[in-house]
């Protein structure tokens, strides 16, 4: 398999993850790639530690692609992810004539470019691919979309077809484009190509391949249809990611409790529990035993005692595990050893009982301030599906496609990115009694309804539990709102920074912990580092104002009163009043991509009370008292 290896074709290490990880579409320059399986990667790509990640997702470890050194030694260091040209079918943007660029054409640090025009013009892709359900994505067969409507016999029997892209001048939109053959002139546009099932009728299939498969003998058998869609259409490419904050063990623990921690850390444990009495797990028993310098025994007891734990209580969501310990080490900081890695300490709005109403009600409402010195987050691909988002077991969707296409992944792509942040808490007991109100159970159970509607309902449901609680969707506006505010008051872009909400519901006798809060901190490490904006920001007395000046910017938008009286609006009616210009952020920032919002439930409106609408109450009395006076 020859790989288009080009080094002034480059993109972040981030980007290895989304939006350019395993079978994404990148543009460059006029140049269209797709990112091929982790087989391209290189076998001494940096290893990335995340034991907790590594058990839920149930591989060894996670590698992140090398960073490219600059200079000349950079083309002999070439050893991240590879990236195929996609679509094959290509164009020249001057003659029109259509060709498929095959890899043995590939030049180092050339571009296709047209050997019949004067200057070769660089050659362009096309503008329309073939996907389907199963994850596969191929050209489509442009020869015979030409032939497709072929009235004479000459047209119906031509085996050349060589093609034309033209453009007519006679009309507009798809109908301008058309495909022509040189030979026989038979010809079509490319109105109708977006219509579902249009490959179909035309007895296309899918092939079955992805771009990087050359061998013919990795191809499937695949009975789904084939769809046309944009190459840079949102639903070509969907990756299913997973992160996890760096949360060390919790302090004091006996010495019995660390090496038990050890063994559940080690690399090699989820393949050991995940086939306890299989022909392998002896040895991995032995190998966990020697690595941690305990008795083979020892590793036994932990195997049981961790399954009779899981036993005692009832099946709970992927990521509760994952959640539950981050909100633990959170809320109470003094609970865990700190770290390299994990640096948290508690901060406090520092209001007393001669600041004004608004200060009062907030510090009533917020119960817990916590500032990070230093984080670090892993995030892994898993895989990705196309056309449709990847369901739960029971969904029907899109297939979820591994990393490695041609066998079961041991090791996922994952990047690690250090920062800051601040974690806040809201008071229980008041968000409890709030959360009770007719009209605020009410108001989240019709956005509830439109979540359950949702094609994307159970990747949503891993985030918001088995019920959507209000608290989730107030706390998720809040964070939204907090990095707006965050993103002028810091020093950090928007784009910088992210947020973990803390609001999932439980299922009935789990015995976790409610949890209610939110954490924002900074997402591009390799970009603008910790610069220490967000740990200034997340103490006294810059945290207060920042809350207070956010639900002030809350309260209206430009778009009001459309937003604010929105009924459903966004994919799948899943916000309410929330709009682009008051709420959403960008595409890195949220958990859930920009859904589940709604200001209502933050600041309140005529019929549904806000948690914070006192706050913003006293906020705006004692500006009108301020302008009075003046």
């Amino acid at each position: 398999m020859k790989i288009v290896k080009d080094i002034r074709r480059k993109v972040r290490r981030t980007q290895t993850i989304v939006p350019f990880g395993v079978g994404g579409i990148i543009d460059l320059r006029g140049e269209s790639f797709v990112a091929a399986d982790i087989r391209s990667w290189a076998k001494n790509a940096e290893r990335v530690e995340s034991p907790r990640l590594a058990a839920k997702l149930r591989v060894e470890d996670f590698r992140s692609a090398p960073v490219i050194p600059s200079g000349k030694a950079a083309y002999a260091s070439r050893s991240g992810p590879s990236y195929v040209r996609f679509p094959k079918w290509l164009f020249c943007p001057r003659c029109r004539e259509m060709k498929i660029w095959l890899t043995e054409l590939e030049e180092k640090d050339k571009h296709p470019s047209c050997e019949r025009c004067p200057n070769r013009p660089q050659l362009a892709p096309m503008r329309f691919i073939q996907v389907c359900r199963a994850g596969h994505m191929s050209d489509i067969d442009w020869r015979r979309w030409a032939h497709s409507q072929s009235e004479s016999h000459e047209q119906r029997q031509c085996q050349v077809r060589r093609l034309r892209f033209v453009a007519t001048p006679d009309s507009s939109g798809l109908e301008a484009l058309r495909v022509v053959c040189d030979v026989c002139r038979a010809d079509r546009s490319l109105a109708g190509i977006s219509n579902k099932n249009i490959l179909k009728q035309m007895r296309m299939r899918c092939r079955g391949t992805h771009p990087w498969q050359y061998d013919t003998d990795e191809a499937e058998t695949c009975e789904e249809t084939p769809q046309a869609l944009q190459r840079g259409a949102s639903n070509a490419y969907f990756p299913v990611t997973h992160s996890a904050i760096d949360i060390p063990a919790p302090a004091g623990l006996s010495e019995d409790d660390e090496l038990t921690q050890a063994v559940v850390d080690n690399k090699f444990w989820p393949e050991f529990t995940s086939a306890p009495d299989g022909p392998l797990a002896g040895e991995f028993k032995k190998i966990i035993a020697m690595q941690c310098d305990v008795s083979p025994e020892f590793v036994e007891s932990v195997l049981r005692n961790t399954v009779d734990e899981a036993a005692s209580r009832p099946s709970a969501a992927p990521d509760d595990d994952l959640s539950i310990a981050e909100w633990g080490a959170l809320s109470a900081p003094e609970s865990v050893a700190g770290s390299k890695t994990f640096s948290v300490r508690r901060s406090h709005l520092d209001i007393d009982h001669t600041a004004p109403a608004s200060m009062q009600e907030l510090a009533s409402a917020v119960c817990t301030v916590v500032v990070a010195d230093r984080v670090r987050e892993v995030r892994a691909l898993e895989g990705f599906s196309r056309y449709e988002p990847s369901p739960g077991d029971d969904g029907d969707g899109g297939r979820l496609v591994s990393v490695n296409t041609a066998r079961r992944a041991r090791w996922l792509p994952a990047v690690e990115t250090y920062g800051e942040g601040i974690f806040i808490a809201v008071d229980e007991e008041s968000l409890s009694s709030w959360e009770v109100l007719p009209s605020v159970r009410d108001w989240t159970r019709r956005i509830e309804r439109d979540l359950d509607a949702s094609f994307t309902v159970d990747r949503l449901r891993a985030k918001t539990g088995p019920v959507l609680l209000p608290r989730f969707v107030m706390l998720h506006t809040l964070a939204h709102h907090f990095i707006r505010q965050l993103s002028y008051d810091s020093g950090y872009n928007a784009a910088s920074l992210r947020e973990r909400v803390y609001a999932r519901s439980h299922s009935p006798g789990s015995g976790h912990p409610p949890q209610a809060g939110v954490f924002v901190y900074t997402a591009a490490g390799d970009a603008e580092g910790t610069l220490g904006g967000l740990v200034r920001q997340g103490q006294s007395p810059y945290l207060a104002e920042t809350l207070i000046r956010l639900l002030e910017s809350a309260q209206w938008c430009s778009q009001d009163p459309l937003c604010a009286d929105s009924t459903g609006r966004s994919l799948a009616n899943l916000n309410r009043a929330a709009c682009h210009a008051c709420t959403l952020l960008p595409e890195t920032c949220c958990e859930i991509d920009n859904s589940i919002l709604d200001r209502t439930l933050l600041i309140g409106d005529g019929d549904v009370p806000g948690f914070f609408g006192g706050v913003l109450r006293s906020a705006l009395e004692e500006s009108a008292e301020a302008v009075d006076l003046s």
